[in-house]
């Protein structure tokens, strides 16, 4: 089984910032790419920002200069720095993770429960 678990959601004014920490385990073999999503109410789960080894990281186009997404591959650990929030970035927050199981030739994706980010105006 893999499981990733998401800390660091909250509530915060706008201009404030935010910090998301994601962290893998289980039986992993290798993790190829891991990112942020996010859902707001009413609204398609969008990407955010994903990070692949030896690769730039990607960005939406809504966070980019606001938002910095880093990888710990030691610790298979994800993490979105949020900085500049507005209320527009309100939306539960997802990691997933492209994960090769130790028992697996093929990669899956996997989610997190999520976590809430509210931004108050």
């Amino acid at each position: 089984q893999v499981q990733l678990v998401e800390s660091g959601g909250g509530v915060v004014q706008a201009g404030g910032s935010l910090r998301l920490s994601c962290a893998a385990s289980g039986s992993i073999f290798s993790i190829r790419a891991m990112g942020w999503y996010r859902q707001a109410p009413g609204k398609q789960r969008e990407l955010v920002a994903s990070i692949t080894s030896g690769r730039s990281p990607d960005y939406a186009d809504s966070v980019k200069g606001r938002f910095t997404i880093s990888r710990d591959n030691a610790k298979k650990m994800v993490t979105l720095q949020m900085n500049s929030l507005n209320p527009e970035d309100t939306a539960v927050y997802y990691c997933n993770a492209d994960v090769r199981r130790i028992t697996t030739y093929w990669y899956t994706g996997y989610w997190g429960q999520g976590t809430q980010v509210t931004v108050s105006s």
